[in-house]
């Protein structure tokens, strides 16, 4: 699956700014800035969040896709039946699995044929939400309190505060 995903995406881990993004983000999609979460009790609440959410998400605009693939990076590909984790206890909807919100690792929650999904990046600390499906719902979502760093690969230009 990995190859797969190599193939689709020219997916190439790079701890260093100037490698970034790890992947050809697609059209469509967005990607959210993760780096101005703070530590502490915000930072643990903005993961929650983040998981939830995209569970939710999952659950709610993709009820036609029974699995997702997950991806973590040097580990082995499974698949992963979000109706079923949806009724794990709140505080932990992932079930100790991978997380959307990367934390340490290249993590990517995809359908089957990898047009929808999350794609999270540990050191650019950023999440790429694809499809229209997930835009439209987990991008709205994020877009109320996170900042979007690209739109279909393409760099956005932040307001400034003042603006």
């Amino acid at each position: 699956m990995w190859d797969q995903f190599r193939e689709k995406f020219g997916f190439r881990a790079d701890i260093r700014a100037s490698g970034w993004p790890a992947i050809r983000e697609p059209t469509p999609s967005i990607t959210f800035d993760l780096s101005g979460i703070p530590e502490g009790p915000r930072f643990a609440s903005a993961v929650a969040a983040i998981n939830t959410e995209a569970l939710r998400c999952f659950v709610w605009v993709m009820p036609d896709i029974a699995e997702l693939l997950v991806l973590d990076w040097n580990h082995e590909a499974y698949w992963l039946k979000p109706e079923l984790e949806s009724l794990l206890p709140p505080e932990d909807p992932i079930n100790g699995h991978p997380t959307v919100h990367p934390n340490g690792d290249y993590y990517s929650f995809l359908n089957p044929d990898m047009t929808e999904g999350t794609f999270g990046h540990p050191w650019e600390q950023s999440i790429c939400v694809m499809g229209q499906r997930l835009i439209d719902s987990l991008g709205k979502s994020f877009a109320l309190w996170l900042p979007v760093l690209r739109v279909n690969g393409v760099p956005v230009t932040q307001p400034m505060a003042s603006e």
